[in-house]
């Protein structure tokens, strides 16, 4: 599709497949629509804009993990209904922010595990990656204890339903202790798409979360 190709050229974005290119002839019918009525101005600028909302990738999807599930990995009942899937803060973010669903006081030292009571279903090729909040970091030296959380497509399917837990420590060295209230930011995830080798013959798969697939290479 011309249209689609000069389009993409625009911004710079990757080639778009035969799905995506359907969706942005609708996208730029629409385009036309919404300069018709002012919506949008005839700019350059304007159609970037457009063209990256439909070339941007949606490939994934959060959700809440049962009740049994979260009681079962040290949430309490009465946090259950504080759970707030993952949002951007804008729309240039990267990072989805997750929220904690229960207070939290980490005091210099200190270590502690946050069921966050989310999962995430995503598609092949994708993983989701959690980093703390920067923030955190800066002010109390917030680390994940396994340095960057990795949340593969294939875990959404596990026994324990997917659940995202986070390990965080207050590794500080000015006394300061960090205090969360439920419902407050502390970790970041972003999803990226990775590619495999060649000659990869992967077939098994995985039933849990940390650790689960073990150390020893098969």
């Amino acid at each position: 599709n011309s249209r689609l190709r000069q389009a993409v050229g625009l911004g710079g974005f990757r080639r778009a497949s035969r799905k995506s290119a359907h969706n942005a002839d609708m996208q730029l019918g629409l385009y036309e629509i919404r300069v018709q009525r002012g919506t949008y101005p005839r700019t350059r600028v304007g159609e970037q804009k457009l063209i990256k909302e439909d070339i941007m990738k949606r490939i994934a999807a959060f959700e809440k993990v049962s009740e049994g599930r979260f009681l079962a990995d040290g949430g309490k009942k009465e946090n259950y209904d504080k759970i707030i899937l993952p949002v951007r803060a804008t729309a240039g973010s990267a990072g989805y922010d997750i929220v904690t669903p229960q207070d939290v006081t980490l005091n210099p030292g200190e270590s502690i595990r946050i069921p966050t009571g989310i999962r995430v279903r995503m598609e092949d090729g994708w993983v989701f990656q959690i980093y703390p909040r920067s923030g955190l970091g800066y002010k109390y030296r917030v680390q994940l204890d396994n340095t960057v959380g990795i949340i593969d497509s294939d875990y959404y399917f596990s026994d324990n339903e997917g659940h995202i837990q986070v390990k965080i420590t207050n590794d500080g060295k000015e006394g300061k202790t960090l205090f969360l209230k439920s419902g407050e930011r502390f970790c970041q995830g972003i999803f990226t798409e990775y590619g495999i080798t060649y000659d990869d013959e992967a077939t098994a798969t995985r039933n849990g979360g940390f650790g689960s697939t073990g150390v020893k290479a098969k």
